[in-house]
């Protein structure tokens, strides 16, 4: 009974995700609403997740939509970030990151509707090593930021690779997601030694997770930015949304 909710609900948070990010909107809920523990329901849900963003950076990789000329600086940082946050999650309270997440979400949602251009074109022209140290950073404090915290990251990585680097949203959701599944199976590697998976039900949502994947990346290469901006906008929007109740309840 309780696949039947997390199963359809998994294919669509792994099809939204795959697009702009945002798909743990969609599956954590879906989680809870089937009685499961919070804990395990964050380690199940980074089981099943992780299986769907290898997916979606094979699938972006596979089309020429990750830069890993880039990424070979990016993700060594992404993994340690990762590490750094899940230890740390254990031993400080999450509550003060939720203001200062929630006004940064807003504004990035926000500024991202109101500019017409921002990811519309791809206007990457090489690197420097300013832009490698800015990306060596974005990629360490978003890793911490998932191991530790993590709504809104891949909305965060979007729109901090589409500002550093000039790519365009395809592009950027390609980066976006490689180093999403760093940070994912870090993350998913302490969850398993701390024995926080249920994998009754991680494996079979998995599997759902993995075509939502597939046709997911197949729509954002295939339909452009024009598809992925407006997604990405309400995946970031919900987010705020989403930890504006949190505080609020």
């Amino acid at each position: 009974m309780k696949l039947l909710i997390l199963c359809p609900a998994g294919f669509l948070a792994a099809l939204v995700d795959s697009i702009a990010g945002g798909g743990g909107l969609i599956s954590v809920p879906a989680y809870l609403l089937a009685g499961i523990p919070p804990h395990v329901t964050l380690g199940t849900n980074k089981f099943s997740s992780t299986a769907a963003s290898f997916t979606s950076s094979l699938k972006f990789a596979r089309s020429g939509k990750i830069n890993f000329n880039i990424m070979k600086y990016l993700a060594p940082l992404t993994l340690v970030g990762a590490v750094l946050g899940v230890t740390s999650v254990l031993k400080v309270d999450q509550s003060f990151l939720y203001s200062l997440v929630l006004i940064l979400i807003l504004c990035v949602g926000v500024y991202s509707f109101f500019s017409k251009s921002i990811g519309m074109e791809d206007k990457f022209k090489g690197t420097s090593r300013k832009t490698i140290l800015l990306g060596m950073i974005l990629a360490l404090a978003l890793g911490f930021y998932d191991g530790f915290f993590g709504p809104g990251t891949g909305s965060f990585l979007i729109f901090g690779l589409i500002s550093i680097y000039g790519f365009d949203f395809v592009k950027a959701s390609g980066n976006a997601k490689f180093l999403n599944f760093i940070s994912n199976i870090t993350s998913l590697l302490l969850f398993a030694a701390h024995g926080q998976i249920n994998y009754i039900l991680g494996i079979p949502v998995a599997i759902f997770m993995i075509f939502g994947a597939r046709l997911g990346t197949v729509m954002a290469i295939n339909k452009g930015s024009k598809l992925i901006k407006p997604i990405f906008i309400t995946m970031s929007l919900g987010v705020a949304v989403k930890m504006l109740y949190q505080m609020i309840f």
